[in-house]
């Protein structure tokens, strides 16, 4: 059974705990919550590729996004009304969604033909974004990463970082990264998923800026590699909770940062 934790305030590990619910684990309060949801397919969470919580701004409400490979769905969840939708992630000439990230508290989704679009909290729609310059390129592994506030577009495969987007919202355009600068981006990578996350500024958190850093879930090695060449630049142990040398690695947590989203913003 596999765990992922999110890059949140109050990180979360997410279960399948029956046919018609799942568990919500907390782990650094040691805390859960048992959520049901008899519409959500039997199967799914033996599938799935992403999933994204965000909290309800100035609320203990939650949004639960989860994406699954074998049905190629998106299914959202929503406490507030403890009900959930489903909706094809596929858009029509073989293109579908592929990951997601709330940013300006919104929910953000991203097609494996680079389309970008905004998903409605109130109805099962996706509105995309009319982009300039978006990379004509078809990806099932294109992530959206939310880095201070940026909307950033990863192309990568296996860990190894090909390109960096950023997206230039008063241009409505792709920028292509030539480099990362102040960024380190942080990767989790196993069988069926990877997972990306970003940090400006990451000496304050004691790791070193235009880098990659590149964990897989079988072991506490981290990879580092130069964002410019993908050059491999060294090898670190990442620490373990509790000193647990059998833990084994399954994402990259960020305690200081929280997804918060506004229902106001997508009405």
């Amino acid at each position: 059974m596999c765990t992922i934790y999110q890059s949140l305030v109050d990180s979360v590990g997410v279960y399948r705990k029956s046919k018609t619910s799942f568990l919500l684990i907390n782990p650094f309060k040691r805390t859960n919550k048992i959520i049901h949801a008899p519409s959500f397919e039997t199967y799914m969470f033996s599938y799935y590729n992403h999933v994204l919580l965000a909290f309800s701004k100035c609320s203990e409400e939650f949004v639960l996004v989860i994406l699954c490979t074998q049905s190629k769905c998106l299914h959202v969840y929503q406490s507030r009304n403890c009900g959930c939708f489903t909706f094809s992630s596929k858009m029509g000439n073989q293109e579908r969604v592929v990951h997601s990230v709330v940013l300006h508290n919104i929910i953000y989704v991203v097609t494996n033909k680079a389309n970008i679009g905004v998903l409605s909290l109130n109805y099962p729609t996706i509105k995309f974004l009319k982009l300039k310059g978006t990379p004509d390129v078809t990806n099932i592994r294109f992530k959206l990463v939310n880095c201070d506030e940026q909307l950033l577009v990863v192309d990568s495969t296996y860990g190894q970082i090909r390109n960096v987007y950023k997206i230039d919202f008063s241009a409505i355009n792709y920028v292509k990264l030539e480099t990362l600068g102040d960024i380190a981006l942080f990767c989790n990578v196993c069988d069926w998923k990877t997972d990306c996350y970003a940090l400006s500024n990451p000496n304050r958190w004691g790791y070193e800026s235009n880098s990659v850093y590149v964990t897989t879930e079988s072991t506490t090695t981290c990879k580092v590699y130069s964002a410019d060449d993908n050059k491999l630049q060294k090898c670190i142990t990442l620490p373990t909770p509790g000193g647990e040398s059998n833990h084994y690695v399954y994402d990259w947590c960020f305690k200081h940062l929280r997804h918060e989203i506004d229902y106001s913003l997508v009405e």
